[in-house]
């Protein structure tokens, strides 16, 4: 079944790997096989990324995007999984979902689970200022 994307004027996507920037006008593509697609709200740039749960939604977006370093990609991310179970350890509420997407292959819903741990982080954070 293919994927149909309507995108905005300007808005960015990642197709396997490929980032691919639309025009001035609303466009509609078809995604007609299986292949990693992100849309630019769920796209992280790495100059963004300033905390520890953000970090570990980045190595996921590597992991599901880019398949052909996915290992070394999968290590960081486990190693920041780690990382932030030692200092929040609430977070493993969170956490371990994500794991199980992962460990199915299942990367994109690895990611969107994500989300909840990054609005957990965003919680976390609000009580330390």
């Amino acid at each position: 079944m293919a994927l149909r994307l309507s995108l905005r004027p300007h808005e960015r996507i990642i197709v396997s790997g490929a980032v691919i920037q639309n025009g001035r006008a609303r466009t509609e593509l078809l995604i007609e096989n299986e292949v990693p697609v992100l849309r630019e709200p769920d796209i992280m740039s790495p100059g963004k990324v300033r905390t520890p749960c953000e970090r570990i939604y980045l190595a996921l977006q590597l992991i599901y995007v880019d398949p052909e370093h996915s290992s070394e990609s999968l290590a960081t991310f486990r190693a920041l999984v780690d990382d932030v179970l030692n200092a929040a350890p609430s977070c493993r509420r969170l956490i371990e979902p994500i794991e199980e997407f992962v460990a199915a292959g299942r990367l994109y819903h690895a990611l969107k689970s994500a989300r909840a741990l990054l609005d957990h982080e965003k919680e976390l954070i609000s009580h330390v200022r």
